[in-house]
């Protein structure tokens, strides 16, 4: 007999023989809001209180059980706004009293929040494809739902501090493994934690409760190299943020001290992580990743044409990175290059990729096997007529890519989108070429782009919705952050990365070192140093852009000396052995004695006065340029929000993102102060220093770049 009890739109019961079932069902992820936190309450209390129930199992509806709490709630706890994330604790210990059985039926995602519930059950059984963890780390906080309290009792100390400072999921079968989990069904989840119910409620005997569990637990003398053990895995892996310590600490406590004392060293830590300037600015980064796909004009809804085949031209490291990206997605890949020779090497740097991959138990065998399945090489521009997307990934040339599209128009499908790899040049320009200019858009991959999660998206003068929509969907599809810019030289990420980098080498030219400028920035947060970066994509590649765009071209405009002669000299990075450093088998970057002397000598031959900097003096210089470009990306228009400029920076260029990005940055630091470092740097400086308008006009207004997101539905010159 099953029984139907409507306890509200977000959390329903139904009693099948003896067994109430409540369900959560708060799509899309059924997020722990306040109102689901009390219709859990709610619900449980009046199967407690009901005599013909005899077992508890909670479930979630459609794809997952809980995800998380609702990120909204900790946004406004972070910025003192609201109330924050729901208070679950009584809750909790109301769920563990009591002789009836709950069960947890665990299946997609069981994250953050919804693993605390979780964990809050006397048992827990999961399908076998869930995945459970504690992420709450990569949002600058630590569980405060009695996660490090919990978590410890279960796994054990070691396991529980390897999960809350990564912030890595595990699956079923290792939680199984572990304990977090008591049985794995294979068949239908709800029956069989009803079943499992049943079982427990038939033995009569009590139920494990988590918060009494002290088996797991270490004794006090082991807990110190644990510990130590976790600081060092922080240190290594989580480098510059506050949250990977503090959980730590949260779960020391839960051997240190009684679990309801626990509880509240958990909360008190919780509160402090919240409040901090890294979970602010990990929140935003957050939502502008989400926001991102977001265009004014164009429907969330908009039908887009499947892309089964994707053509690419040009088998070299990037043809063959965006081969893979489309091979893991499963779509079906035909590279192309001018002849055997290249296809060869291309495909055996592909194939060594994967060994790599597999080495590393990222896929299996037979994973391996399906993915380069789907690739197979052409020369010339063979299969291209097949494919639904075709990808140009040759060298940043403009005659040469012009000359690839005229083929490629003549060649493709007449509804097929032609797509460039470019990273600067413009792509109205090589769209004229076509017959199908609505059709053409870039797609700019990120090297190694089968691993670098930006997408960035730049949209032609006649680049058409559906087609905007269409690549939108691509990068969905890859797994990456699609970001749209308009057509302008650079786009957003290196329009504002020349700045930033050649105010590095004039730095460098006026006295500091390749090394002490990376270190200055890698100290900052930066994944990597400038001069590491161009020494990885190639002195040369810099060089070429600064040919095809006239860089420098302005009177007056100083020009940085010592790249140019790095190239003259083949010196062009990682691929020549060398660059701005030298570089032996390991590709580790290491000073050369030879480039600084080539420094020394090129700048007393222009007479350039050299002398020290301090590490303040080098992240004022590089950041507020990257800044003071970010502003003329915004206003001009080339970006949609300040927020999807921070998510390219983030997600393609190393920026922290525990500090938000450059925008909200400078916002945090304030663009008055910043704009009045600019001024200065404008007198001693010139012409290049000159403050963007809008900087200078939201300087003056005491405004930011976040309240010229709110106040904006698109930025003046954004077609819609």
């Amino acid at each position: 007999m099953i029984q139907v009890d409507l306890m509200s739109t977000l959390v329903t019961s139904t009693v099948q023989d003896g067994i109430a079932v409540i369900t959560i069902d708060n799509p899309p992820v059924n997020a722990l809001s306040q109102d689901v936190a009390d219709g859990i309450d709610a619900a449980v209390a009046r199967a407690k209180a009901d005599a013909a129930v005899r077992g508890i199992v909670i479930a979630g509806a459609g794809r997952t059980f809980v995800a998380g709490a609702d990120i909204k709630g900790l946004e406004e706890l972070a910025w003192g706004t609201g109330p924050g994330a729901p208070d679950m604790h009584d809750s909790f210990k109301r769920m563990e009293a009591g002789p009836k059985p709950v069960v947890m039926a665990l299946h997609g995602t069981v994250l953050g929040g919804g693993l605390e519930l979780a964990m809050a059950g006397h048992y827990r059984v999961a399908a076998p494809g869930t995945q459970m963890g504690q992420p709450e780390v990569n949002l600058g906080i630590i569980p405060g739902a009695e996660g490090t309290q919990r978590l410890p009792r279960l796994v054990g100390v070691e396991k529980a501090i390897e999960m809350c400072v990564t912030g890595k999921p595990i699956k079923a079968p290792e939680a199984l493994q572990i304990g977090l989990v008591d049985r794995i069904i294979d068949g239908d989840l709800v029956s069989g934690a009803v079943q499992f119910a049943r079982e427990a409620a038939d033995r009569r005997g009590a139920n494990p409760r988590t918060s009494e569990r002290t088996d797991k637990l270490p004794s006090l003398d082991a807990l110190p190299a644990m510990v130590a053990a976790g600081k060092e895995l922080a240190k290594k892996t989580r480098r510059n943020l506050e949250a990977p310590r503090a959980v730590i600490n949260a779960i020391e406590a839960a051997v240190t001290l009684p679990f309801d004392e626990g509880c509240v060293r958990e909360r008190g830590i919780f509160a402090d992580c919240a409040k901090s300037e890294q979970c602010k600015a990990l929140i935003h980064v957050f939502f502008a990743e989400r926001g991102a796909s977001k265009v004014p004009g164009l429907s969330k809804d908009a039908a887009v044409a499947p892309v089964n085949t994707v053509a690419i031209i040009g088998a070299g490291t990037m043809g063959g990175g965006i081969a893979m990206a489309c091979a893991n997605a499963g779509i079906n890949v035909v590279i192309n290059d001018t002849g055997s020779d290249q296809l060869d090497a291309g495909l055996a740097r592909i194939r060594s990729n994967y060994d790599t991959s597999m080495k590393r138990g990222r896929f299996t065998p037979e994973d391996v096997q399906q993915r380069i399945g789907r690739i197979r090489a052409e020369t010339g521009y063979g299969g291209v007529e097949t494919a639904d997307l075709v990808i140009e990934a040759v060298f940043e040339n403009m005659a040469l890519k012009k000359e690839i599209f005229q083929a490629l128009d003549a060649r493709a499908k007449p509804d097929a989108i032609l797509a460039t790899n470019t990273s600067t040049l413009d792509i109205d320009q090589i769209a004229a070429v076509t017959r199908r200019p609505d059709k053409v858009v870039g797609l700019h991959f990120f090297s190694p782009a089968n691993v670098m999660r930006l997408l960035e998206i730049v949209r032609g003068s006649a680049t058409s919705p559906a087609t905007l929509a269409s690549a939108l969907a691509i990068a969905k599809r890859l797994g990456k952050v699609g970001v749209v810019a308009s057509n302008a030289p650079g786009f957003i990420g290196n329009r504002m990365m020349f700045p930033y980098m050649y105010e590095a080498q004039f730095l460098v030219e006026d006295g500091a070192t390749p090394e002490q400028v990376d270190r200055a920035l890698t100290d900052f947060g930066m994944a990597m140093g400038i001069f590491a970066v161009d020494d990885m994509a190639g002195v040369d590649i810099a060089w070429r852009v600064r040919q095809e765009l006239n860089q420098f071209s302005e009177p007056g405009a100083r020009k940085p000396l010592v790249a140019d002669k790095l190239c003259e000299m083949g010196r062009f990075g990682q691929k020549t052995g060398g660059g701005w450093y030298r570089y032996g088998d390991d590709r580790k970057p290491l000073p050369d004695p030879d480039v600084l002397a080539l420094i020394e000598k090129t700048t007393t031959a222009a007479g350039i006065t050299r002398r020290t900097f301090t590490n303040d003096e080098i992240i004022e210089r590089t950041i507020y340029a990257l800044i003071n470009e970010g502003a003329r990306v915004l206003e001009e228009g080339v970006a949609l929000r300040a927020a999807d400029i921070d998510t390219v920076y983030v997600s393609g260029y190393g920026f922290p993102a525990y500090r938000g990005g450059p925008m909200f940055y400078a916002d945090r630091i304030g663009l008055a102060k910043i704009h009045d470092r600019i001024v200065a740097l404008h007198s001693e400086h010139g012409q290049r220093w000159a403050p963007a308008p809008l900087l200078a006009r939201l300087a003056r207004e005491r405004s930011t770049f976040k309240e010229w997101d709110a106040s904006r539905t698109a930025p003046a010159g954004v077609r819609s």
